[in-house]
């Protein structure tokens, strides 16, 4: 005999989440893709690094807002039998890819700032410093409104730091282009562009690592599964906790399947509906990670698991 439950009491909160993300992204990418327009095109006349680079991060939140956005709205769409959590896992492959993204680009920038302090080009500091001005404010413009959505997911908070990032890197175009223009050091342009590449890889690294972590199904990381079956196997009857599993959907969405093997008294008496209830309480209210979606097969001691075939 098993016993089994799962429940859900987030997919209205889930509904409004994601549709407030796909509002906020559709504003972001309005004020990004015009930015870029205009950055790129200065940063053709210009000459600056800084500014190509700073355009380069644009470009990467363009798409990587896109993604957002897309994952969103994906996101949005129901659960049906034939995808049982519905295309939330969508928030995560997005995020995954933004960081993936942001952390290449990094790179080339950091290559090419390198050749730069060898090797300076000529900058034009007036139209690079107009255009950093821009760019900046646009950028704070875009953290404002996707503030209030940061922690909804981590595709919502891959979105936010590409946009800080951004916001960097306006920054140190903005100051590159004061140095220039006060000293004629021309080094200034890629020295900032190399600032800014520091600032965004571990970032953009560390998002990646919460992504795969999903996707791989590692258990949650602020989850102790020794701590959970100390507890479970402490409550009156339990005997034994085995096949332990514990992995996150998608943002805010932990879940946790345990077999439990209680006492012969206990399956006997057909006591196992409190225990069960004892045991979903215990998940969901004891732990950094609240499981509310959790599964459990009780089984008496004497219970055998089927043998795979070869």
């Amino acid at each position: 005999m098993s016993t089994a439950h799962g429940h859900s009491t987030h997919s209205h909160c889930h509904d409004h989440a994601a549709a407030s993300s796909a509002r906020r992204l559709g504003l972001v990418l309005a004020l990004t893709a015009t930015v870029l327009l205009a950055e790129l095109v200065t940063a053709l006349l210009s000459g600056s690094l800084a500014l190509l680079a700073d355009a380069g991060h644009m470009a990467t939140d363009s798409a990587g807002v896109v993604i957002a956005l897309t994952a969103a709205l994906l996101a949005k769409r129901p659960a049906s039998d034939h995808s049982t959590w519905g295309m939330r896992r969508a928030e995560v492959i997005g995020a995954a890819l933004q960081a993936g993204m942001l952390s290449i680009v990094g790179l080339v920038v950091a290559v090419r700032a390198v050749i730069d302090i060898l090797s300076p080009s000529p900058v034009a500091a007036a139209p690079m410093l107009v255009m950093g001005v821009v760019g900046l404010v646009a950028n704070v413009l875009s953290l404002l409104v996707l503030t209030g959505g940061r922690s909804d997911s981590l595709n919502m908070r891959a979105a936010f730091l590409e946009v800080a990032n951004d916001a960097l890197g306006s920054v140190g175009v903005v100051v590159a282009a004061a140095v220039i223009a006060l000293t004629g050091w021309q080094q200034a342009d890629a020295v900032a562009s190399l600032l800014i590449v520091a600032l965004i890889v571990p970032r953009a690294v560390s998002l990646l690592r919460s992504a795969g972590g999903v996707l791989m199904d590692f258990t949650p990381q602020d989850l102790d599964l020794g701590q959970v079956r100390r507890h479970l196997t402490d409550l009156d009857g339990v005997v034994a906790v085995h096949d332990l599993h514990a992995w996150t959907v998608a943002s805010g969405l932990p879940v946790l399947t345990a077999h439990v093997v209680v006492t012969d008294e206990h399956y006997a008496a057909g006591t196992t509906a409190d225990l069960l209830s004892a045991m979903q309480s215990c998940v969901a209210e004891h732990f950094p990670v609240r499981i509310q979606h959790s599964t459990f097969q009780i089984e008496p001691t004497g219970h055998r698991e089927p043998v795979a075939c070869a």
